[in-house]
């Protein structure tokens, strides 16, 4: 009954990383186009970020946390939350969510160049095919005449890179640094932190406040999918699947996103596929899988 029990946790925690992850580009567009991008996030992470508080305290895990690691939760929850996820739903302003997605793979890709100027070693043949691979499918990606054409494309796209290097940056610092034991504690942390930063960018850029009340249903819906499924379940599902099967396949993820969040963009949001935008995507998303499913040292 326990490995039967066992079984079923981890095919609902894939569900959760493959689909609801994948899913959440087609969501975050369509709050974006409705309320402004920090008021969504901050919102989004301070009220999954009490939530996750609230569950820690019912399950009696540790909630203490020292000075380094409350300023290291700062760091990460920058690099994750603010830059790398604020932004980059800023940016789904003026690029399709399947688009941006397929531009977030290329992480595995970021993370390996980092680690190579970080540790000084060398890549192995893997390694090497995937970046090629990776950097001609970025290429294919990015040099569509009909995607760059439309209005704050290109802006939007360069704006998406710094996001996933900052995403990339802030998965080797959390590697190194030290945070709360228990990742639920810790990911709480690092979303109240960050939703609090994004409320004062919210507040320095301006942006018009709008009640819940007031939001279409369809945003309403969207928020309430970020903050629980989006949110809560992923990264829960997430820290379950590390603790309980190997990082090579949680790592599929980073090529299954994309193909939902595409077929989502396509269904929901009338999103259109270009055959150089699906070569682009299968070249892509092979270097992804020579890079994840190199030999680790």
């Amino acid at each position: 009954m326990k490995l039967t029990k066992s079984k079923l946790l981890i095919l609902l925690s894939f569900f959760a990383i493959y689909i609801v992850w994948g899913s959440t580009y087609v969501f975050n567009k369509i709050a974006v186009s409705e309320l402004p991008p920090f008021f969504l996030a901050s919102l989004r992470f301070i009220t999954a970020g009490l939530l996750i508080m609230v569950i820690s305290k019912i399950l009696n895990f540790k909630l203490a946390i020292t000075k380094k690691q409350f300023l290291n939760s700062l760091i990460a929850g920058f690099l994750f939350l603010v830059y790398g996820n604020g932004v980059f739903v800023w940016a789904l302003k003026y690029v399709d969510s399947g688009f941006a997605a397929l531009l977030a793979a290329t992480q595995p890709l970021f993370v390996l160049l980092l680690m190579r100027l970080i540790d000084r070693k060398p890549m192995q043949k893997k390694s090497i095919i995937g970046v090629l691979l990776g950097l001609i499918g970025m290429y294919l990606l990015v040099s569509q005449q009909e995607i760059t054409s439309s209005e704050g494309s290109i802006l939007g796209i360069f704006m998406i890179f710094t996001c996933v290097f900052s995403w990339s940056y802030g998965s080797v610092f959390v590697s190194k640094a030290d945070l709360p034991k228990n990742f639920f504690v810790s990911t709480g942390y690092q979303m109240l932190i960050a939703g609090f930063m994004l409320l004062i960018g919210s507040l320095i850029f301006k942006e018009t406040w709008v009640s819940p009340l007031n939001w279409n249903t369809e945003v309403q819906l969207s928020m309430l999918f970020l903050i629980t499924f989006g949110g809560i379940a992923v990264f829960t599902a997430f820290n379950y699947l590390l603790k309980n099967v190997s990082p090579e396949k949680v790592a599929t993820s980073a090529y299954v996103n994309p193909i939902i969040a595409m077929i989502l963009g396509w269904y929901f949001l009338s999103e259109k596929f270009t055959a150089q935008s699906i070569i682009a995507s299968i070249v892509l998303l092979t270097g992804v899988y020579f890079i994840t499913s190199r030999k680790r040292r």
